[in-house]
């Protein structure tokens, strides 16, 4: 499966063979590499080189690193975590301020709601409506913890109703890290929370009629409402 890394740029040819095979299906998930020294004599490199290789891999998502006398390097399904995990940081970090998140989702958002209304399906519905109603529940009880985890998934599932995975990736994306911004500057009450629910209310209805238009339209009026309350909380702090 393997050849002799070329000498010029042994690593990054490690890594790309590798990562080569993984990602046209020579290598599927749950499969563990060949040993170490296996490896290295393929390679024909260094078992430095060929380790610190293995740890790219790792960082990609691609491989995990288990250690062990039944251990060793284990193909991981790829999935979107480490991407995730990076515009965490990033939002943490504050290298993604909350302006740049409205005006992402502003945009984004609109075209992804116009997309899975258009894509809507009978039980793609039903479900929201019952997220929906989970969500209500967590307002009569100011339940707000769980009210956002349950908004969170709203939103995620809205994603999930384009059938593109692209969106879907993105929209997940997106909420999974969005929320503590709620948490620092716009503290879910019974007001804010009612606000939400009848927005998403709205949009249901709308898609019922399959009217992607008003859906997308909402989406975009409710993100622009509920960030320019939370940049309006950031200038009054500041």
């Amino acid at each position: 499966m393997f050849k002799e890394a070329k000498q010029n740029r042994v690593f990054q040819d490690v890594v790309e063979q590798i990562q080569g095979a993984i990602l046209n299906g020579k290598l599927m998930p749950g499969t563990k590499l060949p040993p170490e020294r296996e490896l290295k004599d393929m390679f024909n490199t260094s078992r430095g080189t060929l380790r610190e290789a293995l740890r790219v891999l790792e960082q990609k998502g691609l491989i995990e690193i288990k250690l062990g006398v039944s251990g060793g390097a284990i193909v991981k399904h790829i999935g979107t975590d480490p991407i995730v995990e990076s515009l965490a940081l990033l939002i943490r970090s504050g290298g993604v301020s909350l302006e740049h998140l409205a005006e992402f989702r502003i945009k984004i958002e609109g075209s992804l709601m116009e997309l899975a209304a258009s894509r809507a399906t009978k039980k793609d519905i039903k479900e929201l409506e019952t997220l929906f109603n989970q969500a209500k529940a967590c307002y009569e009880k100011n339940d707000w913890e769980n009210f956002l985890k349950t908004d969170e998934r709203m939103h995620t599932y809205i994603g999930t109703m384009t059938r593109n995975p692209v969106f879907q990736f993105v929209q997940k994306s997106i909420h999974d890290n969005i929320h503590r911004y709620y948490a620092e500057y716009l503290p879910m009450n019974k007001e804010r929370t009612l606000e939400n629910l009848t927005d998403f209310e709205k949009i249901i209805d709308a898609m019922k009629v399959n009217d992607a238009k008003t859906a997308s339209a909402i989406i975009m009026d409710h993100v622009k409402r509920f960030s320019d309350k939370m940049q309006a909380k950031i200038n009054s702090d500041s």
